[in-house]
């Protein structure tokens, strides 16, 4: 008898706000008057060189006491507490739920020509995008996507007819889709590739940690 391990997989989840409608107006005009009220393009002040004609605000985000701030934490941390709680039931004590903590937030508002390099989040379990406006993002051309890079170190240093399974790309692209919530481990690296368009392309970035509740 054969039988089949999946060892290592790299999990990644989507998920579409149900409230993004409603949210999107409200969460776009608090990020524009945050945006411009920044003295600086970088808030962060993080890894600055890997980001180009793009904002960042400070790794507080949503930690802001305005409504559409928590309640936008309130769904992305549900949502993560869902995601964690799937994943790990096998590996918990039965009946355990996962409660999710974002302890690091920020947005970024990316303009023409906009780009963030190749990185990861350390010091958390679960990160997230979540696309408030794509603006002209389109997988088609790859223009402004997010790529997910093969975690497993040289996967790709041998191809023939045996190792179709492993895919003929080392990566991965998403395509920003207005409401959606991307949900990856914190080792994926990961990028924005260049963005082109007239409108901007504003995201809500966040990492978390899980405990058991």
């Amino acid at each position: 008898m054969l039988e089949q391990i999946d060892a290592w997989t790299s999990p990644l989840f989507v998920a579409t706000n149900p409230d993004h409608e409603f949210l999107k107006d409200d969460l776009l005009a608090y990020i524009s008057n945050y945006q411009a009220e920044q003295t600086q393009a970088i808030a962060s002040e993080i890894a600055v060189s890997a980001k180009h004609q793009l904002f960042e605000s400070k790794l507080s985000f949503l930690e802001a006491e305005e409504p559409v701030v928590m309640e936008t934490r309130r769904m992305l941390e549900e949502l993560i507490s869902t995601v964690a709680t799937g994943v790990n039931a096998p590996f918990w004590p039965e009946g355990a739920e996962g409660d999710a903590t974002i302890i690091e937030s920020w947005f970024h508002v990316t303009q023409n020509g906009g780009y963030h390099d190749v990185h990861s989040h350390p010091n958390c379990s679960w990160c997230g995008i979540y696309y408030v406006d794509p603006g002209e993002c389109e997988l088609g051309s790859r223009n402004g996507v997010n790529r997910f890079y093969d975690p497993r170190v040289n996967a790709d240093h041998y191809g023939d007819a045996g190792t179709a399974y492993l895919g003929e790309q080392g990566f991965w692209d998403f395509e920003p889709v207005e409401g959606q919530i991307v949900i990856f481990p914190s080792y994926l690296k990961h990028s924005a590739l260049p963005y082109f368009g007239e409108k901007d392309r504003v995201i809500v970035a966040f990492n978390s940690v899980v405990d058991l509740c």
